[in-house]
């Protein structure tokens, strides 16, 4: 499917409109030079769209749930590269370690999940990611306990579980194992668990019914030429330190973008992050029609083909 890009969305002449196009704050970096605009449009940022912030708003209601014996759980889902990770690390620099005189208190745990999904890598990743140092070779028991008494200790209010579809990288014991640990560990902390990952965390997580019937699942899907799709390109274009305005937001200029980048927020980001460079580089200061055309930016799809073509 390929999407046209009208001639409505070339930028008029700036001259009297100033920089009223960007963010306030980032209105003093248009005077910076180039190569420095270049390096802050390549930054990372957030951008908080309403998808992202009913996750963040069910999570603060997770995190402020009362003491019970069942507590309830989170699947939040969606396709690789549609930004579950930057909303999950945004929600957990909301409420960062605390330094207290003798520990430190994480009120929100951040994990990866490993590979291989056995009891004793998952817990030698817990303790890594409490910033403990442990022996490879300990039994899972024991690394169980150390795990459970460094949780308590640190006060740890919530975790969280990214790329839980990893659990079905593992044969089909070695995914029951884990599953009742996740079980375990719910029953015992009786803390918020948050799992994250791709539909396949979905298929792992169906397999326990008492799990399925814990985790609320949520999902990110990939972006449609809907209100929302618009106002999260606007928000983009406040954010890049260009100095004249970028019109994305025509039906077909938001069909292009979001045809080319195939819907996933985080090919939207590199597509327009590369624009923006292009912008700044050919002194179009905008992210236009033929801004686009010049843009070097390759979507999943194209990318796959190429690679294959070598493999051949």
């Amino acid at each position: 499917m390929t999407a046209s890009m009208g001639s409505s969305d070339e930028p008029t002449e700036s001259s009297g409109e100033g920089l009223g196009h960007l963010r306030e704050s980032v209105r003093p970096l248009t005077v910076l030079d180039d190569a420095e605009r270049i390096r802050l449009i390549r930054s990372e940022r957030w951008i908080g769209y309403p998808q992202a912030r009913t996750v963040i708003d069910h999570l603060e209601t997770l995190l402020s749930w009362p003491d019970r014996q069942r507590m309830p759980n989170l699947l939040l889902l969606g396709p690789t590269n549609n930004g579950k990770s930057m909303i999950i690390e945004k929600f957990r620099r909301t409420h960062p370690p605390i330094s207290l005189s003798d520990r430190e208190q994480i009120p929100v745990l951040c994990m990866q999940m490993p590979p291989d999904p056995s009891p004793g890598r998952f817990y030698l990743a817990l303790l890594t990611a409490l910033g403990t140092p442990t022996r490879p070779r300990n039994r899972v028991h024991e690394l169980e306990q150390q795990a459970l008494m460094l949780l308590r200790a640190t006060g740890v209010r919530m975790l969280i579980i990214d790329e839980l579809h990893n659990v079905l990288a593992g044969r089909d014991n070695v995914r029951r194992e884990f599953l009742n640990v996740l079980r375990f560990l719910g029953n015992e902390l009786r803390i918020p668990l948050v799992a994250v990952g791709t539909r396949d965390a979905y298929l792992a997580i169906r397999t326990d019914p008492q799990l399925e019937n814990r985790f609320h699942p949520m999902t990110l899907p990939v972006w449609t030429n809907t209100a929302d799709a618009r106002s999260l390109l606007a928000s983009f274009t406040t954010s890049f330190s260009l100095r004249k305005p970028s019109h994305l937001t025509s039906p077909e200029m938001t069909d292009y973008l979001l045809t080319r980048s195939e819907g996933t927020i985080g090919e939207l980001t590199t597509l327009l992050t590369a624009a923006a460079v292009t912008a700044v580089d050919s002194g179009e200061e905008a992210i236009t029609s033929s801004v686009l055309t010049r843009t070097p930016y390759v979507g999943p799809t194209e990318r796959r083909r190429q690679f294959e073509r070598h493999l051949a």
